[in-house]
Parts: C-alpha cells; structure tokens; sequence
C-alpha cells in the first residue's frame, strides 16, 4: 500500500466514523434532552458500557490485535486464510457465548463492579435489567469486529467503517419511538426510554453483523458457522492474543476506577459520558482510521521484509493523525462551554450540568493527541506479533491511573477521573515510545516528521486565538434558541478554515496532500 493509498484508507475510515460520531452526538442529544443526567441516564450509561467494556477486551483490544497481523501475513503468502479466519470466528463465538450466559447470572455484581455507587439506590435495579438485555451486543458485535478485521485485512475499509453508523440509527430511533408510545408520567417515560434503548443495543449488534458478514463474503471470505477447533494456527494465536487480552483488560480496569470514582457523585457518570462523546469525536474519526488502516499495512510491509516502507507508513499517517488531533485538541480546552452548551443543554440538562461536562471536555482535551499516538505505536509492537511489552506498559499506565483517580477524588471530585484517564495516557505513549526505540530505524520519526510537528503545534495555537475571538464575535447568539446553532457552526468554521490555511502557509502540511488523497480515496 503506497503512502497515498494509506492516505486514501485512512480518510475512507475517518469519513464514515465522522458521520457515525454526528450521529451519535445526535443520539447523546437526544438521551440528554430526555433524561437529562438523571438515574435513568446513569443506570442506561453503565448497562451500555458494559458489553462495549468487554468487547474491547475480548474482540478489538486484544484478539483483532492478534488475529489481523497473522490473517494478513496468511493472505500475503496465500496461506489457506479463509480457513484461519473461520476456525477464528468460531473460536470466538464460542467464547462469547460462554460469556453472556456467565453475565446474565452475574449481572447484580457486574453493575455494581462498574459503579458502585448505585447501590441501595433506585440506579442499581435499573442498571441491572438494562444490563442484562444490552450485554447481548457483545456477541454480535465482537464477531462483526472480527469480520472487520478480515475486510480491512484485504484493503476494503468502508463497510467495516459505516457498520458504526447503524447503531447510532437504531437507537436514535429507539428514542424517538419511545417518546411516541407512553402516556404515563415524566419518571416512567424516562425509565420507558431507557427500556427502548437497552434493546435497541442488541438489535444494532445484529444489524452490524449482518453488514460486514455480508461485505466478507463479497470480498471471497465465508465465515461459515462451525464447530471450534485447535488447529496449530489457532493455538498459536491464542498466544498472542493471550498478553494482549490481558493489556486489554488492564485499560479497562482503568475505565472501571473511572466510573467506579464517578458513581459516588450525583450526576458524574453521565457529565463524564457526554464529555467523553466531545473527545471521542476526534478521537474517533483519526484513531480509529489510524489503527485500522496502519495494523494491516505494516503487517504486509513486514512481512515482505519493507522496512522502509513501513517505517515511511508509521510517519506519514502519525503527521496526517497529529494534523488533525492537535487543533481538536486546542478547541476542547478553549471552548468547551459553548461546545457542551449548544449540543446538549435543553430539557432535562441544565446550566449546572453543562458547566460539570465542560471541565471535563478541558480535561479529556489534554489527552486527545495521546489517545491518538497510542493509536500509532501500538501498532509497531502488534505488526511484530509483540503483545507482552504493550500489557506491561499497560500495568504501570493502570497503576497511574488507579493512584490519581482515587487519590484525587477527595479533594477535586469527580474530574479526578478525567484527570487520570488524560495522565495514564501520556505515561502509555512515553512507554510505548520508548520501547519502540529498540525497533530500528522502521519505528523512528524521519525528518519531515520532525520539522512538522512543530508548526502544526503553532498553527494549532493560532487556531485556538482565533476560536475565542470567534466566539466573542458572536456572544449571546450561543445562549439564543433558533441561532445558536449557525453560531456554532460559524465558530467551527472560523477555526478549521484558519487552521488549515495558517498550516499550509507556515508548512505544517500541503493542501495538495490532502486533495490527493481524497481523489485516491
């Protein structure tokens, strides 16, 4: 893959989960305008994060970290990889199955492991049935991660990208027919909304599958239902992905101190879910892209035996990553108010509670671009089949985050858990850098990256001066029902324009790359 192909799929991903991240700012609009950041959002919040918690364990964070670097050297070489792919899936399946049946008995002490501040309050009984219909989406969802894996294994991105866009879909729809079937009063209207999203999770899980199970086919790869086997391939995937589930578990204990840290303040769980919908934006539309597109591509490079095509690769989606995370990074920590301000204060959600999710989204805007190199590094371990150094990296990262979310919390409150989550990022990436300096000159930044940097940073600080003088342009136009929305809009437009033409004008990048890559895409 030539580095304006990996362009071109990298922006192909990033398209698709920019429109799957508007709508779920559609549908976290939505759920904030009816139920506010009440007990039906937080008992909802939990339930949904739970099998999203375990299918980044199990499916994403660790077994297509191992799966897609194997399924791609078999595919190089022409290695039988249809057969490998479906002894994986059903291996997976199997596991899955286990899994959900193991939850729904132990679904009380789950919730209360996720928040345990519910308990002896009304949040706890609602976030266990919530909980016990949604941790079906684990199933489905984690095998079409698997099938995602397969199409981005074989350069087709798209499907796997929008299969994201059906979830928000189905349960933006689940809202609204929620608001259409229930005479009753404002607390059962909103406890019957969040029935309507609890199984609208499953039913997009299904609907997810179904797209990319049908987008492998097409691609020549049937991933027919079996019984699993242990064939020597599969043998040896389990022990990559072994210390790669393991990493995977360890960032999720770090999720689980966050909530856990939120869940004894009234309201944090869900300020730090609608702050968290801000960051993953960004976070979401490069990250994302990046770690897809780059795995695969340096698996392949590896392979073959391209250093320097994979270390060409590595540089040029980091720069194209940083490009666009930095200046996103700047607007989270200098507009967050009238960001949280104008998408979700109506209804149910207050001045109060915009205020507490902007201090957040501050927070959370200081570790976008970490969360974003992550993204990049990691993948220079996997490529290798090296999943243990990431899993130790992991630990101290966890141990980082446990320390200041605890300790914090006392005196701070519930930005404590933000605070951490920003910090054991950052401690992640200098590890992770660290370790690749043993790697050779493949995960080391060439010139062009290092002269860039620089000047993104500063034409992402020259973004940022313009944003505020944007914003007090347009003043009380932001608090105004009807206009706030173009105002928001003409503050947005104000910075990405001024960026872009501030970065092409100092060399930060050339607008040239950009126009060329979308061509190609």
């Amino acid at each position: 893959m030539k580095p304006i192909r990996l362009i071109s799929g990298f922006l192909t991903v990033g398209v698709w989960t920019l429109l799957s991240r508007i709508l779920g700012f559609v549908r976290d609009i939505l759920i904030a305008g009816f139920l506010g950041a009440g007990p039906v959002a937080e008992a909802f919040l939990i339930a949904f994060a739970l099998p999203n918690m375990f299918r980044r364990f199990f499916a994403e964070g660790a077994f297509n970290m191992a799966f897609v670097p194997l399924f791609s050297k078999k595919l190089e070489a022409g290695d039988n990889s249809e057969e490998f792919a479906r002894d994986a899936f059903a291996g997976l399946a199997t596991i899955l199955i286990v899994l959900t049946v193991l939850a729904q008995i132990a679904m009380p002490w789950l919730i209360l492991a996720m928040a345990g501040g519910f308990a002896d309050d009304g949040r706890f009984n609602l976030a266990v049935d919530y909980g016990r219909i949604a941790f079906v989406y684990i199933l489905f969802i984690s095998l079409a991660a698997l099938a995602s894996g397969v199409l981005n294994a074989t350069g087709r991105f798209a499907a796997a990208a929008a299969a994201p866009v059906l979830l928000n879909i189905v349960l933006i729809s689940a809202v609204l027919l929620s608001s259409s079937g229930c005479k009753c009063t404002p607390e059962e209207s909103q406890e019957w909304t969040g029935l309507f999203l609890a199984w609208g999770v499953p039913i997009a899980g299904i609907a997810q599958l179904a797209l990319v199970w049908v987008a492998a086919r097409r691609a020549g790869i049937s991933l027919l239902p079996r019984l699993p086997r242990m064939t020597p391939d599969m043998k040896r995937l389990a022990i990559i992905a072994g210390p790669a589930m393991l990493a995977g578990g360890v960032m999720q204990v770090n999720l689980l101190v966050g909530r856990q840290v939120a869940s004894f303040f009234d309201g944090a769980i869900a300020w730090l879910s609608y702050a968290d919908r801000l960051y993953q934006l960004p976070l979401g539309v490069v990250a994302i892209a990046l770690g897809v597109v780059l795995l695969p591509d340096l698996s392949r490079r590896l392979a073959a035996g391209d250093e320097a095509g994979g270390r060409d690769a590595f540089n040029r989606a980091s720069e194209l990553a940083l490009a666009l995370t930095i200046p996103a990074a700047v607007a989270l920590m200098v507009i967050p108010v009238p960001l949280v301000s104008v998408l979700f204060e109506r209804g149910a959600f207050d001045s109060d509670d915009t205020a507490a999710t902007a201090l957040a989204v501050t927070v959370y805007g200081l570790g976008l671009p970490a969360f974003v190199l992550q993204k990049a590094l990691q993948p220079l371990y996997f490529a290798r089949e090296d999943t243990k150094r990431p899993f130790h990296f992991a630990l101290v990262a966890m141990v980082v985050n446990a320390v200041v979310a605890i300790g914090l919390s006392i005196t701070i409150g519930y930005v404590a858990a933000a605070l951490a989550t920003t910090l054991a990022a950052w401690v992640m990436v200098w590890l992770l850098w660290r370790g690749s300096r043993s790697m050779g000159d493949a995960a080391r930044f060439d010139a062009r990256f290092k002269s860039r940097i620089w000047r993104i940073l500063l034409a992402s600080v020259m973004m940022g001066g313009l944003l505020i003088v944007a914003v007090l342009a347009v003043g009380p136009a932001l608090g105004l029902p009807g206009v706030r929305y173009p105002a928001l809009a003409f503050v947005v437009i104000i910075g990405m324009v001024g960026y872009f033409v501030i970065g092409h004008l100092i060399g930060a990048f050339k607008l040239s790359e950009f126009k060329a890559a979308v061509r190609r895409g």
